[in-house]
């Protein structure tokens, strides 16, 4: 799957761009939206540094021009931990 996935993201690398620049942008302010929500202490300060970190990196190889693959491979790490801060912060400030 991951093959496929990366064959397709390569040929249309051009046309993704801007998807997944608003995909990861979107999903990282969620995730810190849910951080900042919560009491201040030293556990949300490391979980929205995290969150800005995966997502700059994963900016700023769009915009430094690295390669297809690289890339891709950021666009999973950030979908990933995004991801898992917005299920682990809603849980916790709704439960």
């Amino acid at each position: 799957m991951y093959s496929r996935l990366l064959r397709d993201f390569k040929e249309m690398y051009m046309a993704y761009i801007p998807l997944m620049i608003i995909l990861s942008s979107c999903l990282g302010s969620v995730a810190a939206m849910f951080i900042l929500m919560q009491e201040r202490s030293s556990i949300q300060v490391i979980e929205l540094t995290l969150c800005v970190i995966v997502c700059m990196s994963f900016n700023a190889s769009i915009l430094a021009q690295m390669k297809p693959k690289f890339v891709f491979n950021l666009l999973i790490a950030s979908l990933v931990l995004n991801t898992f801060l917005v299920v682990f912060n809603f849980g916790y400030y709704y439960a």
